[in-house]
């Protein structure tokens, strides 16, 4: 979170409190985050005199948490229910509703075969996965009139999505606001914003897992650019939300509080090399979310030494002090993928294997394209519970709020 951007936030002044929730990637990895949602919206509705208003005004999402936002601001103006309908439409995912892996019938029963047919698809099509049923997933899955209808109701002020450009290797933010409206763009080193309606092609090209997915064009600037995973070159990940007016930040990443759980002490003699599936493990973690506790401990330091300011200095700085508040797995997610990673679909199973990437630590690579309801429940119910297990600090992230 750069100075320039805390400066930026003390100049914005909303009329009222603006709540925003932010999302990170990390492909079937995001499931955490529906059940953390739908433990909030319970708590929420529980309370006394609580609201059925849906309770963010700001929406920022990355990679497949720019899924989840979009799904969210599409579903706005049905308020708590919101989050209740995310999950309805996690719990009918599939692996086959996300992408396909092109392999020959007669490869999938030969491992080799089958990474042979990973290799010729990363050759033409530069990506190892067809994420074509996606489209038509999302689709049928989110209505881009309700984004529109939804902000122009005040259900939501704004929503925006995070891309990262191969063309340029800026990482931008394209941001859906009501008309008339908007908000001032800006423009950081290697970050910058534009303000478009949103579609499927954002939501595309910002989940383009690299290597996994391919790259997505996007118009920028009067010209063409082919985008990949928002999370890739994110140095900021509270940027957005901050620039859009937000007061107080809750976000939701899917990371986990220890990589190394999975693998030998390095005191122990039988450790090894790391395998193939390993080093892609650690690879993935590093673009989605390494970056996140970084931006959240530099902004909840820079609000507590706001507060120590003598409140007459603090009233004449052009900064405002934003609350953040941090979920994220309390258990490893690579470990529960492990225990789910023969859900996966037979050919990738196959595929992967073939090239090793299956074993020591291989559950890591297989987290991210578990779309399958035994791993996507098992995230779900994580989410809940480590939501339930800080209840009380986060119904106090919405005290005096109208939502």
């Amino acid at each position: 979170m750069s100075l320039g951007t805390v400066i930026h936030a003390g100049l914005v002044r909303p009329s009222r409190p603006v709540h925003a929730l932010v999302l990170m990637g990390g492909g079937a990895r995001t499931a955490y985050q529906v059940g953390v949602l739908q433990a909030l919206g319970s708590m929420i509705r529980l309370q006394p005199g609580g609201s059925a208003r849906f309770p963010f005004q700001v929406l920022v999402g990355t990679s497949a948490g720019a899924l989840n936002v979009a799904y969210l601001a599409s579903t706005a103006m049905r308020g708590l229910d919101s989050f209740e309908l995310l999950a309805q439409f996690w719990s009918r995912l599939q692996s086959k509703d996300v992408y396909e892996l092109d392999v020959a019938l007669w490869a999938q029963f030969n491992r080799w075969l089958a990474a042979l047919s990973l290799w010729r698809n990363s050759r033409r099509h530069g990506a190892i996965l067809n994420n074509m049923p996606l489209v038509d997933t999302l689709h049928r899955a989110i209505t881009l009139d309700n984004i529109e209808a939804a902000l122009n109701e005040k259900a939501i002020d704004a929503v925006a999505v995070t891309a990262s450009s191969y063309t340029s290797g800026v990482h931008w933010t394209f941001c859906h606001t009501p008309r008339g409206r908007g908000h001032e763009m800006w423009s950081r080193p290697g970050r910058r914003a534009d303000f478009q309606p949103l579609n499927i092609e954002h939501l595309m090209a910002s989940s383009a897992i690299p290597f996994l997915f391919p790259a997505t064009p996007l118009w920028v600037d009067g010209r063409r650019e082919f985008f990949g995973d928002g999370s890739m070159r994110q140095v900021s990940p509270l940027s957005p939300a901050m620039h859009l007016g937000a007061h107080k930040i809750m976000v939701v990443g899917v990371g986990q509080p220890q990589r190394s759980g999975l693998i030998a002490s390095a005191d122990d003699a039988s450790a090894r090399a790391p395998t193939l599936g390993g080093i892609a493990g650690h690879a993935m973690a590093s673009v989605f979310h390494d970056t996140l506790q970084a931006d959240v401990e530099q902004a909840q330091r820079v609000t507590k030494t706001l507060q120590q300011l003598p409140r007459e200095v603090a009233g004449v700085l052009p900064y405002r002090s934003v609350e953040v508040v941090s979920v994220q797995p309390t258990q490893s997610l690579d470990a529960v993928a492990q225990a789910y990673s023969h859900e996966l679909p037979r050919s990738v199973r196959r595929a992967l294997g073939g090239l090793n990437a299956m074993k020591g630590g291989g559950g890591a690579l297989a987290s991210y394209l578990l779309f399958e309801p035994g791993f996507v429940q098992a995230l779900v119910k994580l989410g809940q519970q480590d939501a339930y297990a800080r209840k009380a600090e986060l119904l106090a992230f919405f005290e005096g709020s109208a939502a």
